[in-house]
């Protein structure tokens, strides 16, 4: 550690569903300021996760973040000379943010329809286990495992 951390901000829960999961991804979905067309976004896209499952839209996006989370996770050590891939265990925190940006990421990969459908769509793959984010979490997994032997480089 060579400076301070720097103190966590704490984030407003967004004003629909009083959830702080749902203003992370509005704010991680977020292009150059632009909040309102985030949240919209977002929104809309629940509505589609509503009319589809007929479940509550904020139950499926839970299930799909949880499915989705990593609980491994590799990280570049450098020893004498090598840089070795290091696994290490996800905190909560840190692995709702990944899952929520490999959804994004993965839903604005997607072509031929709207952003608000694609998101949907993405986490619906997410809340049944297929797609792409899951073998995101996945390929994660397998490198951790792989690279088992370097754990005691871990610090």
């Amino acid at each position: 550690m060579r400076r301070r951390r720097a103190p966590k901000r704490e984030i407003l829960p967004d004003p629909k569903y009083n959830n702080l999961l749902i203003a992370k991804m509005v704010n991680i979905l977020m292009v150059c300021g632009k909040k309102s067309t985030a949240e919209r976004l977002v929104y809309q896209a629940l509505d589609h996760i509503k009319e589809k499952t007929q479940k509550d839209p904020l139950d499926v996006f839970k299930q799909a973040l949880e499915n989705a989370r990593p609980l491994l996770e590799t990280k570049s050590r450098r020893v004498g000379g090598a840089t070795y891939q290091v696994p290490v265990s996800v905190r909560p925190d840190r692995g709702a943010t990944l899952a929520i940006r490999w959804i994004r990421d993965f839903a604005r990969g997607r072509r031929g329809s709207p952003m608000d459908q694609k998101l949907s769509q993405e986490i619906l793959d997410a809340y049944n286990k297929t797609g792409s984010v899951m073998k995101k979490r996945e390929d994660s997994h397998k490198m951790a495992e792989s690279n088992r032997a370097f754990a005691h480089y871990r610090w």
